[in-house]
């Protein structure tokens, strides 16, 4: 979704030797911003695509992929907390849990802080991702690359759950944007898969988008899931390097995280003793579930499910974008 641009200031060219380079992320054709690298650290062009790691004086180490902002160590909790304790504190008592993506670590520290989980799946496309974050993001995986309870996959992970020769109580699509190849783990028949990889009363979740700057990405992809799954529940948190509000949502044949009140939400996070949670609690966990009218209103619109083979209109390739050109006045 963006490109590294040259930012002029004032004085325009003439000024050039004093400019400096921003990486800017396209969230739509009409809206996006831009972070000051101030550093780059790292990068690498993978079969599959290209990583970078960059230092930001507000976000700190910044992870961005094929040009779009993956996690960074100063903010990365407003995701992976949401993503992965809002199911498994509706869940009583994850034992296994598959990550597919999140080669980060991020989400993959979260599901290890439950007492109860026993064995973690980390089904990761790209070994570089992996390396990298190893290497320049140890303040979010946090040494979890290193516990025995993990187990590194790298490879295609659809086959690795349409397989069923593996059942989890736990998934967490922890993916990039819906377009490429990316586009199939969105459908239908990935998430009839991975309903038939979960335990009874086992817990799906997974990111849908921005409602405002791809509200009908967002809306197909929860008919998709409710195609899948009895129960849909989507929620919304801001996510600061994503630029906007975010929509994620949990899926189950029984688990339903709408049951859960505060109190027994913070009863259940002392029960298992989580450390050191930046965000997540029992009163987040009902502001999470709640949905202002223009996400009600969205929702539920019928939307046309994506099936394997389909596309979406609003998932742009950031490849196939214009570079973007910033000028300080």
């Amino acid at each position: 979704m963006g490109h590294i641009d040259t930012l002029l200031p004032a004085g325009g060219a003439t000024a050039a030797s004093t400019a400096q380079r921003y990486v800017a992320e396209r969230l739509s054709a009409d809206f996006g911003f831009y972070l000051r690298e101030s550093t780059p650290l790292a990068q690498k062009t993978s079969p599959w695509q290209h990583i970078e790691v960059f230092d930001n004086a507000l976000f700190g180490r910044v992870m961005r992929i094929d040009g779009c902002f993956m996690t960074s160590e100063r903010d990365e909790f407003f995701y992976h907390e949401p993503m992965v304790h809002l199911p498994a504190i509706a869940h009583p008592g994850p034992r296994s849990a598959l990550v597919v993506g999140g080669g980060d670590g991020g989400a993959v520290e979260e599901l290890l802080k439950h007492p109860t989980m026993q064995r973690v799946v980390l089904a990761e496309l790209d070994a570089c991702v992996v390396q990298l974050a190893r290497e320049w993001l140890g303040s979010i995986h946090k040494g979890a690359f290193d516990d025995p309870r993990l187990e590194l996959r790298f490879g295609d992970a659809r086959a690795l759950i349409e397989s069923g020769s593996e059942r989890f109580d736990q998934i967490v699509l922890d993916l990039t944007d819906p377009f490429g190849p990316a586009l199939d783990l969105y459908t239908v028949e990935f998430y009839q898969a991975c309903r038939r990889a979960l335990n009874p009363g086992g817990v799906l979740s997974l990111h849908l988008g921005s409602p405002i700057h791809v509200p009908q990405t967002m809306a197909r992809i929860a008919a998709s899931l409710r195609a899948a799954f009895p129960i849909v529940r989507p929620y919304l948190q801001y996510v600061p390097l994503y630029g906007t509000l975010w929509c994620m949502a949990m899926a189950s044949d029984t688990t339903d995280p709408a049951l859960l009140g505060e109190a027994e939400v913070d009863a259940r996070i002392a029960a298992r003793g989580l450390q050191d949670l930046q965000l997540y609690n029992g009163a987040t966990h009902q502001a999470l579930l709640a949905q202002p009218n223009f996400v009600r209103t969205l929702l539920a619109q019928p939307a046309e499910p994506i099936h394997r083979g389909g596309t979406l209109d609003e998932a742009i390739d950031p490849g196939n974008l214009p570079q973007v050109h910033v000028s300080a006045a």
